[in-house]
């Protein structure tokens, strides 16, 4: 699987991101420790479905202005929202924040750019930057970011197309990204039309221990005969 058709992005949108991150873990279990955020984000609209987009990766620079001046400086923001429109969407925006401890200084995301990038056909944005302007983000726009801040300071396009490193998640431009209020993580496209079938099987036996430990009298042998049950149904 190498593309995010219709109906791959429909079923990855039936489950959580921390739904995935398990059946990657079986899938592909050399990425159990890693692929995914672990440093948290603030979610601003935890009530929309699960983002599932190809990565368009880009890094800023906020807290102090871009030593691109004039032509070049225009150049720069052409060839990046060029870069978003291209390829293959819908895309999820991925943009690191290179200003260090001033990570955040200014946003890059409020209610021109989301609406800019939505019609560029981008879901949302994962971010270790900034975001504001929350109540008029473009709708349906999902913003995961290290923090929400007032202003866009001197925030600026350093580069785009690379790997970048957010939120402790290396994402390469055209990889497959999941992300929900939990976080997000990176699909291996070998392993992606399998997430689903992966899921319900761990989900099946999940609920073997769940019903008995909702079940009146549960105790350490009802819980072990669970775990029995459960590795049966896994198989």
């Amino acid at each position: 699987m190498t593309e995010l058709t219709p109906e791959l992005m429909a079923d990855l949108q039936t489950i959580d991101t921390p739904t995935v991150c398990n059946a990657l873990e079986i899938l592909v279990p050399e990425r159990r420790g890693y692929g995914f955020t672990t440093h948290p984000l603030v979610c601003t609209r935890p009530e929309l479905p699960p983002m599932v987009g190809i990565a368009r990766t880009a890094s800023i620079r906020s807290a102090h202005p871009s030593h691109l001046k004039g032509q070049a400086a225009r150049d720069m923001n052409d060839g990046y929202y060029a870069y978003v429109d291209a390829g293959p969407k819908p895309s999820i925006m991925v943009i690191q924040d290179l200003d260090d401890h001033q990570r955040g200084y200014g946003s890059w995301w409020g209610e021109v750019n989301s609406n800019v990038h939505k019609g560029l056909g981008a879901l949302g944005v994962i971010t270790d930057g900034s975001v504001r302007d929350l109540p008029d983000i473009a709708p349906g726009f999902q913003m995961m970011a290290d923090r929400v801040g007032p202003s866009h300071a001197f925030v600026h396009v350093v580069g785009f197309g690379q790997p970048v490193t957010v939120a402790g998640m290396r994402v390469t431009s055209g990889e497959l990204i999941h992300a929900d209020q939990h976080g997000a993580v990176v699909i291996p496209w070998a392993a992606a039309d399998q997430v689903l079938d992966a899921a319900k099987q761990i989900a099946a036996g999940e609920a073997v221990i769940i019903e008995a430990a909702q079940q009146s009298g549960f105790n350490i042998d009802r819980l072990r005969q669970a775990w029995g049950d459960a590795a049966e149904v896994k198989h």
